[in-house]
């Protein structure tokens, strides 16, 4: 994840709240259905992306296998 000023005729755009979220055409395919959430607890605080799609997930809900 990281910040971008550009964007490209295949990205796609989602907007929550007056966010806006861009996916490009590749990633999109591997996050289907997956829910962004920030969460706060023991771990400390940060998002965490929940994917249907995973098969794996690592402890921290930042990475996956598909």
């Amino acid at each position: 994840m990281d910040f971008d000023t550009e964007l490209k005729d295949d990205d796609k755009v989602f907007e929550d709240k007056g966010l806006k979220i861009v996916v490009d055409k590749k990633s999109f395919l591997y996050l289907i259905g997956t829910e962004l959430d920030f969460a706060g607890g023991l771990n400390g605080k940060g998002f965490q992306f929940v994917n249907p799609n995973a098969s794996r997930t690592c402890g921290c809900g930042e990475s996956f296998s598909i």
